[in-house]
């Protein structure tokens, strides 16, 4: 198992975060907090010395920016692909040499854990029709988890129709799903695994906070 880096997610999947050579789909609208499932998810692997990669379409000064203002220090930072800041770039219109890079990197690093995170999907999706990208995805993640590794993806709901998320979702060893509960003037953040593998079908919601001094899940009773 590998841990998450929030110890209270690592909490509600059984005590120990993602199962080794795993691939986890994290859902949820712009601006929940995402993107912090995957920092800290990195981060963990940084202080415990595993090979930590981030593929990003943004520039690693956008990241690093966030990162900090969720309190995450970045006196260790990750190996990058990126649109700009990083040796290797991400060039959304070669989606090959993105897979190539992402593996080649993960390869360098085979006597290692391997974490990756990676906000390519919701990008790859708009510019690409569903199959040669379901395709893309499938044959992408079979490489990476058979080495000692842990992918970490996340893809914005709402900006794609409901049948391609859940055609892509298959091809993930565990989904977790955030969203927003509104009821009057009162909305809560709240979020459920809708699969894992290796644990049970586990039923509810989470409440979940997001802020500077780090991330949070509890359960939610209604």
């Amino acid at each position: 198992m590998v841990s998450t880096g929030v110890a209270t997610l690592d909490r509600v999947l059984g005590g120990d975060g993602y199962p080794d050579r795993s691939a986890i789909l994290v859902v949820g609208p712009p601006g929940i907090g995402k993107e912090a499932l995957g920092y800290w998810f990195i981060r963990s692997g940084l202080v415990q010395g595993d090979y930590s990669l981030y593929a990003t379409h943004r520039p690693v000064s956008d990241v690093l920016r966030d990162m900090k203002g969720l309190g995450i220090g970045v006196d260790r930072v990750p190996d990058w692909i990126s649109s700009s800041g990083s040796s290797v770039k991400c060039d959304l219109r070669d989606a090959t040499g993105i897979s190539y890079n992402i593996k080649e990197a993960v390869h360098r690093n085979k006597e290692r854990r391997v974490r990756v995170a990676t906000d390519l999907m919701s990008p790859l999706l708009v510019l690409n029709p569903l199959e040669p990208m379901y395709n893309y995805w499938s044959q992408l993640l079979s490489d990476i988890k058979q080495q000692d590794s842990v992918v970490l993806a996340l893809v914005e709901d709402g900006m794609h129709p409901q049948n391609v998320l859940t055609t892509m979702e298959q091809l993930f060893d565990g989904v977790i799903e955030m969203r927003l509960y509104e009821e009057g003037l009162s909305i809560t953040p709240l979020f459920r695994v809708r699969k894992m593998l290796g644990l049970p079908p586990l039923h509810g919601y989470f409440r979940f906070s997001v802020s500077a001094t780090g991330m949070e899940v509890l359960p939610h009773v209604r």
